[in-house]
């Protein structure tokens, strides 16, 4: 009988073969693809807000669960339809220490997705803002909400949240390459997710959407503050958590004894 899901150890093996294909692609296949997963994390974003408002008179509670639960539409384009996503990247570090990759090649995917992450957000984000969605005193009211919320954060809070948050996105990445068909991927996607917005986190691609359409609506905020009250702390969460945290703890419990083992 076939087996329907991989174990962590093939997991493991998969996600170092994945990152070794991602060294791989060239400068312009990296970059577009950077850009089309700041754009779908865009997507699921504008949808939770959309939700959210929607929802908000009727019952603040149910809005945000509903909301959380559209959110992860970004993960899902990000990882079936084809994209290069910055948090979920952060996997690349088992494959480094490996020494699968090199710290050149690693540094490269990373800077250009990111980058390319951040256009693909705010061109969503200003596209959106011109088509007069968040024309409506509800939807622009609640952006801007949410805005000053994420810039209130002092440096460390944003940080732990950032660590938490991409506990949970790899964890999700991890969990959706065990699975072996679409069904599974989209559950292995859409739980972990759901928690990671409900439970207050922070994700660097997320809030490359939040704070761009915030200020396009009205957020009193230079792009400076945006950067240094969120974004770098929550960016430099993110990589502990993600590519630090995750990644070590699954190198050292299951590609390393293998290494001894075959070395013994």
């Amino acid at each position: 009988m076939e087996k329907r899901m991989l174990s962590p150890q093939e997991v493991a093996d998969a996600t170092i073969k994945a990152a070794e294909g991602k060294t791989k692609l060239n400068f312009i296949q990296t970059f577009l693809l950077g850009i089309f997963a700041g754009v779908f994390i865009g997507f699921g974003t504008h949808g939770y807000l959309t939700v959210t408002q929607t929802l908000g008179n009727i019952d603040v509670g149910l809005s945000k669960l509903i909301g959380a639960s559209v959110f992860p539409v970004g993960l899902m384009l990000v990882l079936m339809a084809g994209a290069e996503l910055f948090t979920g990247n952060n996997l690349m570090t088992i494959a480094l220490v490996d020494k699968r990759i090199t710290f050149k090649s690693l540094s490269k995917n990373w800077i250009i997705v990111y980058v390319g992450n951040f256009i693909g957000s705010i061109l969503l984000a200003y596209a959106i803002y011109k088509s007069g969605l968040y024309s409506g005193d509800n939807i622009k009211n609640l952006a801007i909400s949410v805005g000053e919320a994420k810039l209130s954060l002092s440096f460390h809070d944003a940080l732990i949240r950032g660590i938490l948050c991409n506990m949970i996105v790899t964890l999700s990445v991890w969990f959706a390459t065990a699975a072996k068909d679409i069904t599974g991927k989209i559950l292995a996607i859409w739980f972990p997710i759901m928690l990671f917005v409900l439970s207050g986190f922070e994700h660097s691609i997320a809030n490359m959407f939040f704070l761009p359409i915030a200020k396009f609506v009205g957020l009193e905020s230079t792009w400076l503050n945006i950067w240094l009250n969120n974004l770098i702390p929550v960016t430099i969460g993110n990589v502990i958590g993600g590519g630090i945290i995750v990644s070590g703890v699954y190198y050292l419990t299951y590609i390393l004894p293998n290494k001894r083992t075959k070395k013994s």
